[in-house]
């Protein structure tokens, strides 16, 4: 069952760093050179946080 959380939540968090990283490039008003990593550089904190709170809330050592 934890394959199908960490699924559902990567997927989330995917759409998530996407829908993020187009605001961004709104407010600027031209697309980043590298949007590949930009997109990784919100990506990962928000992965980090999703399953360190995942972990933290499910009791998990």
């Amino acid at each position: 069952m934890d394959l199908v959380y960490f699924t559902v939540i990567a997927i989330g968090l995917y759409f998530t760093a996407d829908a993020l990283l187009e605001w961004i490039e709104r407010r600027r008003g031209s697309r980043f050179a590298n949007r590949q990593i930009v997109f990784f550089a919100i990506i990962l904190p928000l992965a980090l946080l999703t399953f360190w709170l995942l972990r933290a809330f499910s009791g998990g050592a």
